[in-house]
């Protein structure tokens, strides 16, 4: 069942989301080689906490940490180790914060020092994924719509969407119905409408879209180690369009239409 949220909800949720935002932007500046990604559990950990919120992850359905940290082939769900970044990694960095019951999540992936061209583009292509996927995001569409621009522009880049993780719903919980695939035909799915919360996120891969899970039973890296990138926010849909809401204060200057600047 899809939950439809009030305006007074929303808000609510944007609140999680700008801690979220704050903490990724903060994490930014942290990541260079060297740096384990215990580190960075440890500070969006405490960080979160500073800033009123309780990180999302830590030991939902048995995950063991606050942050996601998954470098190179790694998707999503790359659990914080000793690891250290290298010079030429690019790292996704996935984190969620709840705040009065009600959740935020969001994701990027960052490079670490000089990376490949091929890396740079596909960060960047990731990204740009998303924003076609937004503009899709209007009344009347269906969750498809989304889906289906995230593709098109993915693969027209010759990169591959993967196929075993999905978007999703949020707001009174870290996933709710309904899924937000980053793949498939337009026109299917639940019809758009104003109240929607969701959590698109496109995931991508220089190679194949098939998975593996480690052994860990957690860390998802692609099946032929092709390098990979992650970019998620969280959105309402409003009458007037498709809002981010895992954004700073400061950069929540613009309702996400057709007509973008890119903060």
């Amino acid at each position: 069942m899809i939950i439809y949220k009030s305006a007074e909800e929303i808000e609510q949720i944007r609140r999680s989301n700008r801690v979220v935002a704050q903490v990724l932007s903060e994490l930014r500046d942290m990541i260079q080689p060297g740096v384990e990604t215990l580190e960075l559990n440890r500070y969006a950990e405490k960080r979160a906490r500073e800033l009123g919120a309780i990180p999302a992850f830590k030991g939902y359905r048995g995950y063991p940490a606050s942050l996601c940290t998954s470098i190179n082939e790694e998707i999503v769900h790359g659990i914080p180790s000793k690891r250290t970044l290298r010079a030429g990694d690019i790292i996704s960095l996935d984190f969620g914060a709840v705040i009065d019951g009600f959740y935020g999540d969001a994701a990027v992936t960052f490079a670490v020092g000089d990376i490949t061209p091929t890396a740079r583009k596909l960060i960047s292509v990731v990204e740009e994924s998303f924003y076609k996927g937004l503009e899709k995001a209007v009344p009347g569409n269906r969750i498809s719509d989304i889906s289906a621009a995230v593709q098109t522009y993915v693969e027209s880049f010759g990169f591959a969407v993967i196929r075993s993780f999905v978007g999703h719903g949020i707001g009174f919980s870290l996933h709710e119905e309904p899924q937000v695939p980053n793949f498939g035909e337009p026109g299917h799915g639940p019809k758009i409408k104003p109240g929607m919360v969701l959590a698109v996120e496109p995931m991508i891969s220089i190679g194949d879209w098939d998975v593996e899970i480690l052994t860990d039973n957690w860390t998802a890296v692609t099946k032929d180690r092709s390098l990979s990138a992650h970019y998620e926010h969280t959105i309402a849909v409003t009458a007037k369009g498709p809002e981010i809401l895992s954004q700073r204060a400061e950069d929540e200057d613009v309702v996400r239409t057709k007509e973008f600047v890119h903060a």
